[in-house]
């Protein structure tokens, strides 16, 4: 037969035998995993009838062609059913039971001959392979002794699910905890917007009740996140475990019960002891009963008792729906009282093996913890230095491009200087040339005084025309000097007007003739259309 076992991580098979026990099961699954801190831990199934229930350790995996009234069924030993051919109540003292599991040669038999006892089979759904979950069953009392005992997928998984509430601001702060412990240090070059869109970090109860984006979500997480820097995944874990730790529904499993008012509560089972809690309210107890108070716990069919060790006090009496309920409530309390126990007592060679290990292990860890950091910060260090570096020489290389862009930029005005010193030059030479000719005109002038008036008026005008040219000449050097020293940035649009007005040959005058052609009526329509 084949049974399949879905941890937290991996889905792990495993072939057995008819005669395979829970336990037998059970150490092969933690020899495959490598876990220490077995005691934590169980294998959960769904019996026949549909409900979640732990295996027992003592009794073969494979289902029993017999089955039991829960009549029958009377208490618990080790990790299997009491039965006896009567129904009569069964329980007894924790501790008892407790030494009585630890002692006995004959609990993984089929029967108890000293005791009356039959020590019945699992009742798990027959299915091919056979389904069961390693899970956590018992909680440590405190996640900073027994960190490694407890899984963070498992506990994650339970506050995504709402198995365990937990406020929304606390939820966000877990969410970067298990961010870091997976991803570590936040990288904007590498963990952009939507690096976490496909990771499930937040109970749904939480996004509905918000109206905020899937966006707004992630850059809330990621500021946390940014703030976790240098933590080593490790430490991230046991801050979430330390934080969840702290909420009111961590490590409690609870049962529907009915006093003898009958009325609807809630029994928690912790690492503490019993808790009481009002049917709509799992978050505040009512009653407590820590383990150091209590003697003795039983039942009698869908009855329950608990008595305290004062005995004056009277005792604490419940009622489950069915027996099987009783049957895991007093399972789920001789594992927690056991544990609650083991912790007040000297440690076992095992457990202090597990410790020293544990403190070697915290010792490593610490040291390479110390020599991360210093790695850390030497290349910080040089990244910095480097980073100057480069910054110096950006700015050494800009000043050059600046220093080259000055050259270029004066080795062109100076072409364009000298460029105006030829035009310059030319325009003074042609208007030398002018001057003189206009001094031998004038030379033939006076010696032709007594000419003829016609031959007067036309030289005249020949003088008068050579006037306006060198006048020009005069005007357009004086346009050339002035322009070296022109800003254009204060060109009006008068003078923007006047040098296109120039550009196309057009004077005063000329413009007067054009406007001033045609009729009167072509004007006044020319002005109307304007």
């Amino acid at each position: 037969m084949n049974v399949r076992v879905t941890t937290m991580d991996a889905e792990l098979e495993f072939a057995i035998q008819q005669t395979t026990t829970g336990k037998q099961l059970f150490d092969q699954v933690v020899k495959t995993i490598g876990l220490r801190e077995v005691w934590f831990f169980g294998l959960q199934y769904t019996d026949s009838k549909g409900d979640l229930t732990w295996i027992k350790l003592y009794k073969k995996v494979i289902p029993c062609s017999v089955h039991l009234s829960d009549s029958q069924v009377v208490g618990q030993c080790g990790g299997g059913q009491l039965v006896r051919g009567d129904s009569g109540e069964s329980g007894g003292d924790l501790a008892a039971i407790a030494r009585h599991r630890h002692t006995c040669a004959l609990c993984h038999n089929l029967y108890l001959p000293h005791s009356g006892y039959v020590v019945m089979q699992q009742d798990v759904k027959k299915e091919n392979p056979l389904q069961f979950k390693f899970r956590a069953k018992f909680y440590p009392e405190d996640v900073a002794d027994e960190h490694r005992s407890i899984s963070l997928a498992s506990v994650k998984n339970a506050i995504l699910s709402d198995e365990i509430y937990c406020p929304p601001e606390t939820s966000v702060l877990l969410a970067s905890y298990a961010v870091q412990a997976r991803h570590g240090d936040h990288n904007p070059a590498l963990h952009g917007a939507g690096f976490l869109a496909n990771d499930r970090l937040l109970p749904q109860r939480v996004t509905d009740q918000h109206k905020m984006s899937r966006e707004e979500w992630e850059q809330s997480i990621t500021n946390w996140w940014q703030e976790h820097r240098g933590m080593l995944r490790e430490d991230a874990m046991m801050e979430y475990l330390k934080i969840a730790q702290d909420l009111e529904m961590y490590g409690v499993n609870y049962f529907e019960i009915r006093n003898k008012k009958n009325t609807e509560l809630w029994l928690g089972v912790d690492a503490l002891g019993l808790n009481i809690y009002e049917k709509d309210d799992k978050l505040t107890p009512k009653i407590g009963f820590p383990w150091s108070e209590i003697r003795n716990i039983s039942f009698n069919d869908r009855k329950f008792i608990i008595k305290p060790i004062d005995k004056k006090a009277p005792d604490f009496v419940f009622f489950a729906p069915r027996v099987r309920v009783n049957k895991r409530i007093l399972a789920l309390c001789m594992g927690n009282h056991e544990l609650y126990m083991r912790r007040r007592k000297p440690d076992t060679i095992d457990v202090q093996q597990m410790k020293a290990q544990a403190r070697e292990e915290k010792l490593a860890k610490q040291a390479q913890r110390e020599k991360l950091q210093l790695e850390i910060a030497a290349r910080e260090r040089a990244e910095k230095k480097q980073q100057e570096y480069e910054d110096r020489l950006r700015q050494m290389q800009e000043e050059v491009e600046r220093s080259q862009a000055n050259l270029l930029e004066a080795q062109d005005m100076i072409r364009r200087l000298e460029e105006q010193l030829r035009q310059l030059q030319a325009a003074k030479e042609e208007l030398e040339q002018r001057q003189n000719e206009l001094q031998a005109m004038m030379q033939r002038l006076e010696e032709t005084k007594n000419m003829e008036a016609a031959e007067r008026q036309k030289l005249e005008e020949e003088i008068q025309a050579k006037q306006e040219e060198v006048s020009r000449i005069q005007q357009e050097a004086l346009k050339q000097d002035l322009a070296q020293s022109r800003d254009e940035t204060k060109e009006t649009a008068m003078d923007k007007i006047h040098r296109e007005n120039v550009r196309q040959g057009r004077d005063k005058y000329k413009t007067l003739r054009e406007i001033r052609k045609g009729n009167t009526k072509r004007r006044v329509d020319q002005f109307e259309n304007m």
